[in-house]
């Protein structure tokens, strides 16, 4: 079973509609509320955007992706949940030279499970990865942003720093994830 963190981004209904298009099974909470003595009973998570900087969100998605290590359960993180995810393992973020939003072409550098020709798709962020840490790969860039698809060596643990939600590309990355 498949948990969506609603972590307040505008986009996460494009999402959620996505999922029930598709009959993909689904339970959605936000940090918030979230139990993480749930997370044992699911088997795959996806990591929303967000629309501000809070404490308890970033240490709530950094224990769901600690899980989802020790676990071996697939994690797809979006944007913030791309950001966490390198954050969370030691690596660091930056403020975006200017808002990234509009579409972008990513150039696919490893072919992997979910995506392996260049797609494109939404940008919508102020801030980005900047250094990866050691268990980090990058498998994706595009023009404007050097780590815009990530996964964590040998695990089906992925980030994206677009919204892969919001274009017919990315919900493929979407459905393929979800499939592995």
């Amino acid at each position: 079973m498949l948990l969506v963190v609603d972590n307040g981004s505008v986009y996460t209904k494009n999402l959620i509609d996505f999922l029930t298009k598709k009959n993909i099974s689904f339970a959605k909470q936000t940090p918030n509320i979230l139990d993480l003595n749930s997370l044992q009973n699911f088997d795959s998570f996806i990591l929303s955007g967000r629309r501000k900087n809070e404490k308890k969100i970033n240490e709530v998605n950094s224990k769901i992706i600690l899980h989802s290590i020790e676990n071996n359960s697939k994690l797809l993180g979006i944007c913030y949940g791309a950001e966490i995810l390198a954050l969370t393992l030691g690596g660091t973020i930056k403020k975006s030279p200017s808002l990234k939003k509009g579409n972008e072409i990513i150039h696919i550098l490893k072919n992997t499970l979910i995506a392996n020709d260049s797609i494109s798709v939404f940008e919508s962020h102020g801030f980005e990865i900047s250094k990866l840490p050691e268990k980090l790969i990058q498998l994706g860039e595009s023009n404007n942003c050097k780590y815009e698809i990530i996964q964590y060596e040998n695990k089906p643990i992925f980030g994206t720093q677009f919204h892969p939600e919001m274009t017919p590309d990315g919900n493929d990355l979407i459905e393929k994830f979800c499939l592995l």
